[in-house]
């Protein structure tokens, strides 16, 4: 596996044949739930259980892919970077992050994270408590993440 990508989905736009002015327009799609498998994050980047249910991948269109990301409890990513950024929305449980140098926060359903580009950071369940997010990820010249080394437990437990 790509050390420094790991993508999330797939997703096409397509176009009808004549739109306004007779140039060609872009149709909404619907993606159906279930139709991509989902993975299990890769122990290389990801320390418990993780999985990740690819929603879309980034496109001309659109410059970010998106996935719904579940943690166990304990389970965390590792240390990581996104060259074009990353959004985070949870969506349940309870969760950790932390930006390197800075102290782990708690987050809760409805928190938004906005993790810049280049910003050393990672995120996951608290040790007792599951947490699923989404994950809007940005891309630069078709790399969403550089993997860095994982989060030891010193690290994970200090709040």
């Amino acid at each position: 596996m790509n050390k420094t990508l790991f993508g999330f989905a797939m997703c096409a736009m397509t176009t009808s044949p004549i739109g306004n002015a007779g140039e060609p327009a872009a149709s909404q799609q619907v993606a159906r739930a279930g139709t991509q498998a989902s993975t299990i994050g890769p122990a290389e980047f990801f320390t418990g259980r993780v999985r990740v249910d690819p929603l879309f991948a980034a496109s001309n269109a659109m410059n970010a892919s998106g996935a719904y990301v579940s943690f166990e409890p304990g389970a965390r990513s590792a240390w990581h970077t996104h060259p074009a950024g990353q959004r985070l929305i949870v969506a349940s449980g309870v969760g950790l992050v932390q930006e390197w140098g800075k102290p782990v926060q708690e987050i809760r359903p409805g928190d938004v994270v906005t993790c810049p580009p280049g910003v050393k950071h990672w995120h996951g369940a608290t040790a007792t408590t599951a947490m699923t997010h989404l994950a809007i990820t940005g891309s630069v010249e078709g790399k969403n993440v550089e993997w860095m080394e994982k989060v030891s437990d010193e690290q994970y437990n200090a709040r």
